[in-house]
């Protein structure tokens, strides 16, 4: 009978893993309420305007923290500026140092230190945002595709302007057709590629919403086996497996900010320069 039991408990037992990664109209909250010490949730404000939703969610407050807090960050760093900057000062000039010496200038030129603002801004505001969702009780909000989305249209949109404001509106729009193609050839060409203009933001979308959503997951199932099985043997196996993920997504936060950054200063290069 106890072992009857013991298999009905663990069969009734559900790990909500989606409901981790996802994101909700609360926030999950430690010692809010009695009688759930550890998980309490905490309602935001929903909002309706013109039939559009404008709720506050759990991804929407954990933008604004990413934002505070580099916000702050970057005013204490840089208060009283060093010819020597040191402590954290000195962490934020060697990741701008690299990606203006090593990334953009070398892609785009000295014509690149104009959109330098940009893409450092769209490099700090992920990597914050990737590395607050691996606080407890926080969430990735570039774990959602919504936000990713909206990352990516501001990288297409600064594409487009750039490409624009370079070659002017009829010669960004000649440049997306190649040289010397023969006109009966343009029926296919014009919307291959505009499709291919609009997979550029789409792939960005895309690989970062993944990458930030797959290891979470990962993280979930190990732990969450020690929860379906009730088993403090798969515990031993599940918990390194687990952190060594964890260890391994604080290294791909860093890598995704970096490869969002370098991919759309390629896509902007190239709007401006089709030429190169």
């Amino acid at each position: 009978m106890a072992g009857d039991t013991q298999a009905a408990d663990a069969a009734n037992v559900q790990v909500d893993i989606i409901g981790h990664i996802v994101d909700s109209p609360h926030l999950e909250l430690p010692f809010v309420d009695m009688h759930h010490l550890l998980a309490g949730k905490v309602s935001l404000p929903s909002l309706e305007l013109f039939g559009i939703d404008l709720s506050i969610t759990r991804h929407v407050v954990i933008m604004w923290v990413a934002s505070i807090l580099l916000i702050v960050l970057m005013l204490r760093a840089f208060r009283k500026p060093r010819t020597v900057p040191s402590g954290l000062a000195n962490f934020f000039e060697a990741i701008v140092v690299f990606l203006r010496d090593e990334v953009v200038l070398p892609i785009m030129g000295e014509d690149g230190k104009k959109y330098l603002p940009f893409l450092l801004t769209l490099f700090f505001f992920i990597l914050f945002c990737n590395l607050l969702g691996l606080i407890p009780y926080s969430a990735t909000a570039t774990g959602n595709i919504n936000i990713t989305a909206g990352l990516a249209l501001c990288s297409f949109l600064v594409m487009v302007g750039a490409g624009i404001a370079n070659n002017g509106l009829f010669g960004y729009c000649k440049s997306l057709i190649p040289s010397g193609v023969p006109p009966v050839l343009l029926i296919i060409l014009i919307p291959v590629e505009l499709i291919g203009l609009l997979v550029k933001p789409f792939a960005l979308c895309v690989r970062l919403f993944a990458n930030m959503t797959g290891g979470h997951v990962a993280i979930l199932v190990f732990l969450g086996l020690i929860a379906i099985l009730q088993s403090e043997w798969i515990a031993i196996g599940s918990v390194p497996f687990a952190v060594a993920i964890y260890m391994l997504e604080i290294f791909v936060g860093f890598v995704q900010a970096f490869v969002f950054t370098l991919l759309s200063t390629v896509f902007i290069s190239m709007a401006a320069h089709p030429d190169h």
